[in-house]
């Protein structure tokens, strides 16, 4: 069997139909049995952005971020969780659906976590994770980031729309889908907070 590594390898200098099965082979490892391979995990997802940015051809793109966006969850919530945000706020923007597709999955991954403290205010934390505080700061961060990247998007056709689901498909869909998730998993106070401080 594969490892990480080497299916990552594959992907970032096989030829094109090769690099797509790699790219789709690595769900199977991370469901599969990937005995001791955890740290391979981690320095694939925290070398992301850098390995990215070597990339050159469209497709490569693609399948590297579709993978790394099966294992994103994983990364080792002991660093800052918002450290791949910078990347991920790129990619929100690309013109490859799929790519946004990854991007979006990987923010709402992180939402979850983040939002624990607020949906679930009785529960005691785990002392790993981070501190209401930690986690209010990187929402924050978040929701204002979100909030000027769809400001920076928007475009005056899209005020006929009524919906998120019936917004066309782009970058703005992208960012209105967290900016939703977002809402929903906050409770009003925090979510008041956050809009009084930048409208």
């Amino acid at each position: 069997m594969k490892t990480f590594f080497e299916l990552f390898n594959t992907i970032l200098t096989a030829d094109k139909d090769t690099s797509r099965k790699a790219s789709r082979e690595v769900r199977r490892l991370l469901y599969g049995s990937h005995n001791g391979q955890y740290d391979e995990i981690l320095s694939i997802i925290k070398n992301a952005p850098k390995e990215y940015a070597k990339i050159k051809e469209d497709f490569r793109k693609n399948n590297f971020v579709m993978a790394v966006s099966v294992m994103y969850f994983l990364h080792d919530r002991e660093d800052r969780q918002d450290f791949l945000f910078p990347w991920i706020f790129s990619l929100l923007q690309h013109k490859d659906g799929n790519i946004r597709f990854a991007a979006v999955r990987m923010l709402e991954n992180e939402i979850g976590p983040l939002t624990f403290h607020i949906r679930f205010p009785n529960e005691k934390l785990n002392k790993r994770e981070l501190s209401p505080e930690q986690s209010d700061n990187i929402l924050y961060g978040l929701f204002v980031n979100l909030n000027n990247l769809a400001t920076h998007l928007w475009k005056p056709s899209y005020k006929r729309f009524k919906y998120i689901s019936s917004l066309p498909t782009g970058p703005y869909k992208s960012v209105q889908m967290i900016l939703s998730q977002l809402d929903e998993y906050c409770d009003d106070n925090f979510m008041n907070r956050c809009k009084n401080s930048i409208f």
